[in-house]
């Protein structure tokens, strides 16, 4: 139990530095750039890469600061460029995928098993489950009407977002990042 509270004063502590910060604004920059070449099918499905600046700030700073960055990001590329209503409970499932990415992520070595458990943790519990909840109260349509596409697209999207994930981990970890 003191390892896993570790890891968040740890994380905590990352925030006094302004390499940190500094870090974090070069990836959410690339997360917003990322996120304005998203493919959108319908309004309830959308297809994009944006998700894996978080995935690298958890991995490097650890789960309290990718829970804030993954939330903060949530409202700025809200305000920079909306689609659909805001809805403050969809923030708070992305904070919880920050926060999940850094749990599994942070002081670990990264690993394709690691990366492939953690994205599908991530996906059926943030993207499956709790998205679509929050997407069938906005929108007022069935849960189990929109559960089918949304798992279907996820499950579609967990390799290619995992091998993704896991092939720049390591670049930049070869590269001394």
């Amino acid at each position: 139990m003191r390892k896993f509270a570790a890891l968040f004063t740890d994380s905590y502590k990352e925030l006094k530095s302004v390499r940190t910060i500094t870090l974090m604004a070069m990836f959410a920059a690339i997360a917003i750039i990322l996120g304005m070449f998203s493919i959108e099918i319908g309004n309830f499905i959308r297809i994009g890469f944006s998700s894996i600046p978080n995935g690298l700030v958890a991995y490097l700073l650890g789960p309290t600061v990718g829970g804030i960055f993954a939330g903060t990001l949530d409202v700025l590329k809200y305000i920079i460029k909306p689609t659909g209503a805001f809805f403050l409970p969809l923030t708070l499932v992305t904070i919880l995928a920050g926060v999940l990415y850094g749990v599994m992520y942070y002081k670990k070595n990264i690993t394709l098993p690691r990366v492939l458990v953690t994205k599908f943790i991530v996906m059926l519990i943030c993207n499956v489950i709790l998205n679509t909840l929050c997407l069938s109260v906005l929108y007022g349509q069935g849960f189990l009407v929109l559960l089918p596409a949304r798992a279907l697209k996820n499950l579609i999207m967990w390799p290619i977002d995992s091998i993704i994930f896991y092939t720049i981990t390591k670049a930049l970890e070869r590269i001394g990042a």
